[in-house]
């Protein structure tokens, strides 16, 4: 579930509550019962780490790169 964040109107109280995206939006302050208004957050970043992704499955490194041109040149002499 995501977490929502919200900031009151009138007393400037801020809180987040884990809602589910079918929930109805919180309208009032649990402190002063004034109107709140959903913040757009930030999110979360995101990192892809190990197996898998670009950066180490995708990606074409220098050394095969050499490698490649290697092969390329010897096989333009022969």
């Amino acid at each position: 579930m995501p977490t929502y964040e919200y900031e009151c109107t009138k007393c400037g109280h801020g809180f987040e509550l884990l809602q589910s995206i079918h929930d109805r939006p919180r309208r009032r302050c649990p402190l002063c019962r004034g109107k709140v208004e959903k913040l757009i957050s930030g999110g979360i970043g995101i990192s892809f780490k190990g197996a898998g992704f670009y950066a180490t499955d995708s990606r074409r490194t220098v050394e095969k790169e050499k490698k490649e041109k290697k092969a390329t040149d010897t096989n333009a002499d022969a």
